[in-house]
């Protein structure tokens, strides 16, 4: 069954529960799917490319979330989160911070990185090898730590 199948499922499920945050949610992730398959021509998104739009969606409320916070406005930030759970059940597990930080390691042995001057490009070589199944903000940490430290 296809993400867009499970999606319009959760929607039916969420209406008959009168569950509005989780409607809005679905909704919302559904539009995104649509939109994003409108720019790529029509045509049918790879897995690849929904996972993208997806994590697209949860990095959006993870930036509204601690814009919520500086604001001071736990209960915005607490239902930003709940829609970020509801997302991410269309998503792989997040990969740990050891596999993260071994295709790093090995990103920076094959560029042969030494400074920070070099994380842009040993990001995008860890990123390629993880294939987008990893957060970039943890990758960008990691590589800012590994780099540091050699």
């Amino acid at each position: 069954m296809s993400i867009l199948d499970t999606l319009d499922q959760d929607i039916s499920q969420s209406l008959r529960a009168k569950d509005e945050l989780a409607l809005l949610t679905f909704r919302q992730t559904k539009t995104a799917l649509q939109n994003a398959e409108i720019a790529n021509g029509r045509k049918p998104l790879s897995d690849e490319q929904v996972q993208k739009v997806l994590r697209s969606e949860v990095k959006k409320r993870r930036d509204a979330i601690e814009l919520y916070q500086r604001g001071g406005r736990p209960e915005l930030a607490e239902k930003e989160q709940r829609e970020i759970e509801l997302v991410s059940r269309y998503l792989p597990p997040e990969l740990s911070e050891a596999t993260i930080r071994s295709a790093v390691k090995a990103a920076i042995e094959r560029l042969g990185a030494t400074s920070p001057k070099e994380m842009g490009a040993v990001i995008g070589a860890a990123m390629t090898e993880l294939k987008g199944a990893a957060d970039g903000g943890a990758v960008s940490r990691i590589v800012k730590e590994e780099l540091g430290s050699t």
